[in-house]
């Protein structure tokens, strides 16, 4: 049995990457995950006091006549998940049941079967999300890397403006590490260009503000040393 296992370099069979679904509508790369994560955690750690839904992976049924889409990312303000999420009608966003589409959509590209540029931007047009974002790093669907769409009425119009006016957000590409991943990440931003940061990276700006004030306390000690007052009876 264990000679069986043995088997030669030039005998063992390695299957053509090339040929194995890596991705598809259900299906995530390390990357695409890692993306929606940052994505998604950076909005729930930094937007505390505002009413919003924002997911990963959960379909949205736009009409009865048609199956689901399922965005990589979506964004709607001022709706939360019901309190019973278990109950069947709970489970999706039914745009029927919230009232209204998702402000955002986002997809991220990782081949050219999701036909991004095509038959989902006509389903989210038809939807009316008000953005519609494609961000394709690899650029397998253009030259370009960030393709932005704006609801004007009926239509989507591709846009250069990043800052999403009608959700008070912007979206940018950062420089940066994100899970112990050095690399180009796609982010949310404020108006200043400000990326929203995750909770981890608010922790981490809250402990360097406390050093920082730690050291102030401590110059100040040394001062009034040299000045000849003892800073512990102050």
């Amino acid at each position: 049995m264990v000679e069986q296992l043995l088997i030669n370099d030039d005998d063992y069979y390695v299957p053509d990457a090339n040929l194995l679904v890596t991705e598809n509508d259900t299906l995530d790369n390390f990357a695409a995950a890692k993306y929606k994560r940052l994505l998604i955690s950076s909005l729930y750690s930094s937007l505390r006091n505002q009413t919003f839904l924002a997911e990963a992976n959960v379909a949205i049924y736009y009409t009865d006549l048609q199956p689901p889409i399922v965005p990589d990312v979506f964004l709607s303000l001022d709706v939360q998940v019901p309190e019973n999420w278990w109950e069947k009608q709970n489970r999706c966003y039914m745009v029927w049941r919230f009232g209204k589409a998702p402000e955002v959509v986002l997809e991220i590209v990782s081949n050219k079967e999701g036909d991004e540029l095509g038959k989902k931007l006509k389903i989210y047009e038809h939807m009316r999300a008000s953005y519609y974002i494609v961000y394709d790093p690899n650029q397998q669907l253009a030259e370009k890397i960030l393709h932005v769409y704006e609801l004007r009425g009926t239509r989507y119009f591709e846009t250069s403006e990043t800052w999403l006016e009608q959700v008070g957000l912007g979206i940018t590409l950062w420089q940066g590490e994100f899970e112990n991943r050095q690399d180009t990440w796609l982010r949310w931003c404020y108006q200043n260009g400000t990326v929203l940061p995750t909770g981890d990276e608010r922790a981490e700006q809250e402990r360097q503000r406390a050093e920082q004030a730690e050291q102030r306390s401590q110059l100040l000690a040394e001062r009034l040393r040299a000045m000849g007052v003892d800073p512990d009876t102050l």
